[in-house]
């Protein structure tokens, strides 16, 4: 394995450092996850920050193998200003494709609120209703924090089961943060596969090596088809991990890349 690069090495340490800090002083998830615009808690440093916050121990352990792993041949490469360029850049494009794809979602949802006649404003505070009760999202807790917004609206004798259902989706996709450097570190495998096609790697499951241009497309098509069963690859299915963020990470590093490869950009370091 190639030696740790010195702008990898600062992004493991930092990915570290937010991880512990993470776990003693657990409100900072409220702080530094990346919450849908919409939300009471979204704040505008949230699209750099969420990038150094993780879900759970494998979730991070995974990420940082795979920073170590793959990044370290690309830094050396490209010099550490390119690389962090390229590294923020898709952890940022991540993160809009995921907000995206959660803004398409509520208002799927809300569509079956309709029949409710909500204003945007009623519609606000409804998705921001505080209904969790540190472990779960809970309907009773909803109903209870729901009903004087509807009652003040005039519409709480039109609520009903499959209105109610829609609000509940919306509001909690509304309220659940996004955390991770997934959607960063699917950037660097595309750009590895470009880098190094025929390198051939692995996975525990996968005892027969597969070189990175086959490798790493599979690795991307099975974790865009477990994200819509609602799991991941690599981490649980309800843990803030946004997993059509790593399709966005996948995404941007591969335009970035075809776009350097033809231009040759590619050739040059940035030291």
């Amino acid at each position: 394995m190639m030696n740790m690069t010195p702008v990898v090495k600062q992004l493991l340490i930092i990915n570290i450092i937010f991880f512990l800090g993470s776990q003693l002083v657990p409100v900072s998830y409220e702080y530094f996850s990346l919450y849908f615009p919409e939300n009471y808690h979204f704040k505008l440093w949230q699209p750099i920050t969420h990038m150094f916050m993780h879900g759970g121990f494998m979730h991070i352990a995974f990420n940082m193998f795979a920073l170590v792993s793959f990044g370290s041949a690309l830094e050396h490469f490209w010099g550490g200003k390119k690389f962090i360029f390229f590294y923020i850049s898709c952890g940022l494009g991540a993160a809009l494709l995921q907000l995206g794809f959660n803004y398409y979602e509520i208002q799927s949802a809300l569509e079956g609120a309709s029949s409710l006649g909500l204003s945007d404003n009623s519609l606000h505070h409804i998705m921001n209703v505080n209904f969790t009760d540190g472990t779960s999202y809970r309907g009773d807790l909803f109903m209870d924090g729901i009903k004087p917004i509807l009652a003040e609206a005039g519409k709480i004798n039109l609520l009903n089961e499959v209105n109610f259902k829609s609000l509940f989706d919306a509001s909690i996709i509304n309220q659940t943060p996004m955390v991770g450097a997934s959607g960063a570190i699917y950037g660097l495998l595309v750009a590895f596969a470009f880098m190094f096609p025929n390198a051939e790697l692995a996975l525990m499951f996968i005892p027969v090596p597969i070189k990175a241009k086959y490798f790493v497309p599979g690795i991307i098509a099975v974790d865009l088809f477990l994200g819509f069963q609602g799991n991941s690859l690599f981490g649980g299915g309800g843990t803030g991990i946004a997993h059509f963020a790593h399709v966005g990470g996948a995404l941007v590093g591969y335009l970035m890349m075809w776009y350097w490869k033809k231009t040759q950009f590619n050739n040059n370091r940035w030291n």
